[in-house]
């Protein structure tokens, strides 16, 4: 097997899927360039406005059926598509060429929507490239009513047509498209547009389809019935894989399925090592369907809830109400167990559609997090009474992320204090306060962190940020993805010194990034002194079945060897032959599915078929 018989892509949506590729296009549709006489512009006017009403209707029935089959909150997506289909200021420009140049509504509607998606196209906004494949699938639907086409879901193509287990690939993937998929023919999802944004992204990961988007040249390379193994979970993609790759796949799964029983069976026990170290192990919580897992794998609260998937794609900003409602449902879920929820994280490429950010030449350098909440109280102070209503009896807390300021956590603090006297004014329950800690992710709240622990209740790590501004290394840019190095020493070092503050003063310190994730790394962070670690659902049970399996006393002396090494190659290879003399490390390696292939060994995998 050469290296040109793989792709690499965003894994988007986790899983391994094994199928032959299915091709899907879906073009824009041909539109004559026709004009039509004066006395019959205005009829055209009424077309247009007719095929808008139409596919508003046909999204709306869409939205409807996503609630039953993804949920409430995935179904709003469906609100931003209506809010672009129904943009008065685009219509009002397209009524305008019709009637000065009295076009037809579909060559008027077409010319008016290659601009805009043109303008996007260009946008220094990721906010705005990132909604692309919504705009592109709702000019689609008008278009095809304004041409008399058969107004099939999609339009073009449904996974009805299909036989047997398939891999879908396709230059974009729209919400529309994913929704439909029949999951027992679509095993599996490739675009070669996307991010872990994306709303197609999303709902493919609430439907449990594995998927792969950013796959530069997937058409070019991949032809329609190759057959394809695909890692959901590391992006990566192997063409035509060989009998061994399948066996070794095969032989793979087999073992990890044994261990995942055992893993099942000890959901209930302690994350503790043999010599009697227990740590608190948390789940991190991005959108509701992982909820359940968590609480199936034992996870002691969660350690940081996402609240993104709120606005991601809204027409509208979520009410109090609604964020009441959610942090109430995720609270119930974890019983006695705490629940830490994260303010927005707004900025970067994460703004909903209702708000206008301004166009920076570093978004995640700029106006984004705590920065936003602060300068919008408009949007920080319903969701700190959402926390504070939904605290009444339970564990709920309050993080903060990027901060950088001592200033900006006690702000937060007298905003918070602010909004209880004023619910409780208005007779309305709610706890008179919840701890607030900061989300330290970046030098300036480490080598502050002692200043910052006399304001905070507590600490979490978010490791992908500080290793991101840390290494002055993009974590998106493809290009320097061998530069994203966790385990450097000096985000080692830095680690070291805010668990360090955050003892000093007497306040609890955990870790919620991607490191907490990783097994072989959970050997590190132990070692480090850390008790408390959040991670995500599908990683909790191998986490686990490490800290249950390596002793404390040598995880503590491979942590100390790892701040005096000088580079992050040395710290993997010291973490790796400290886990291989206490378990299997084949089955913990990222590459032991397919070896060499960078397939993960992290989730679930399908049964693989083999015959001659």
């Amino acid at each position: 097997m050469t290296a040109s018989s793989v792709l690499r892509g965003i894994g988007v949506s986790p899983g391994v899927a094994y199928g032959p590729a299915v091709i899907v296009r879906l073009d824009f549709p041909e539109v004559p360039d026709r004009g039509v006489p004066p006395e019959a512009v205005e009829g055209e006017v009424a077309r247009l406005h007719e095929a808008v009403h139409h596919v508003v209707g046909s999204l709306e029935a869409l939205r409807d059926r996503v609630a039953q089959r993804a949920g409430e909150e995935e179904s709003r997506i469906f609100d931003a598509q209506i809010l672009m289909v129904g943009d008065m200021e685009f219509l009002a420009s397209v009524e305008l060429l019709i009637r000065n140049n009295f076009l037809s509504a579909e060559t008027a509607y077409e010319f008016k929507a290659l601009e805009l998606r043109s303008l996007w196209a260009d946008s220094g906004s990721a906010r705005l490239r990132e909604r692309m494949a919504d705009l592109t699938a709702i000019q689609r639907r008008v278009l095809h009513r304004l041409l008399g086409k058969p107004d099939k879901d999609e339009n073009e193509w449904s996974s009805a047509e299909l036989d047997e287990q398939v891999i879908i690939i396709a230059h974009e993937l729209s919400p529309g498209l994913t929704v439909q998929l029949d999951r027992e023919r679509v095993v599996g999802l490739i675009s070669e547009e996307g991010t872990r944004t994306a709303h197609a992204a999303i709902l493919a990961h609430s439907l449990g389809i594995p998927a792969v988007m950013g796959v530069s040249g997937a058409l070019d390379r991949i032809k329609g019935g190759t057959v394809l193994l695909l890692d959901g979970q590391s992006g990566t993609i192997l063409i035509e894989p060989s009998r061994h790759d399948l066996e070794a796949a095969k032989s793979h799964m087999a073992r990890r399925h044994r261990l995942e029983l055992e893993m099942d069976a000890a959901a209930s026990e302690p994350a503790a090592t043999p010599d009697g170290r227990v740590l608190t192990l948390m789940s991190n919580v991005d959108l509701p369907e992982e909820i359940e897992p968590a609480v199936r794998h034992g996870a002691q609260g969660v350690g940081l809830l996402r609240t993104e998937f709120l606005i991601t794609g809204r027409a509208t900003l979520p009410t109090e109400d609604e964020q009441t409602a959610y942090f109430q449902r995720v609270a119930r879920a974890f019983r006695r167990h705490p629940v830490v929820i994260r303010s927005f994280d707004l900025g970067g490429d994460k703004f909903p559609a209702a708000f206008q950010a301004p166009h920076e030449a570093n978004p995640f350098l700029g106006w984004r997090s705590i920065r936003v909440c602060l300068d919008q109280p408009e949007i920080f102070r319903p969701q700190l009474r959402a926390v504070l209503r939904a605290a009444v009896d339970r564990d709920l807390q309050l993080m903060l992320p990027l901060v950088t300021q001592v200033e900006e956590v006690t702000r937060a603090r007298e905003m918070m204090l602010e909004e209880a006297a004023a619910l409780a004014r208005a007779g309305i329950p709610a706890a008179d306060r919840v701890p607030i800690g900061a989300m330290v992710e970046t030098p300036a709240a480490v080598l502050m962190a002692d200043h910052l622990a006399e304001v905070c209740d507590f600490f979490s790590v978010g490791t992908n940020d500080l290793t991101q501004y840390t290494m002055a290394v993009d974590r998106g840019n493809a290009r320097l993805a061998d530069r994203f190095m966790p385990h450097h020493p000096a985000v080692l070092r830095q680690l070291r010194t805010v668990l360090e503050a955050g003892k000093a003063a007497g306040i609890s310190v955990g870790i919620c990034g991607e490191m907490a994730s990783e097994p072989i790394t959970v050997v590190l962070l132990m070692g480090l002194g850390f008790t408390q670690l959040s991670v995500s659902p599908p990683a909790l049970p191998l986490v686990k079945w490490v800290i249950r399996s390596v002793q404390a006393e040598a995880a503590d002396r491979a942590a100390l060897t790892a701040l005096g090494l000088r580079t992050a190659d040395e710290v993997v290879r010291l973490l790796r032959e400290t886990v291989a003399s206490h378990l299997d490390i084949r089955l913990l390696d990222p590459h032991g599915a397919l070896p060499g292939r960078g397939l993960s060994a992290s989730f679930p995998s399908p049964t693989i078929t083999i015959t001659d």
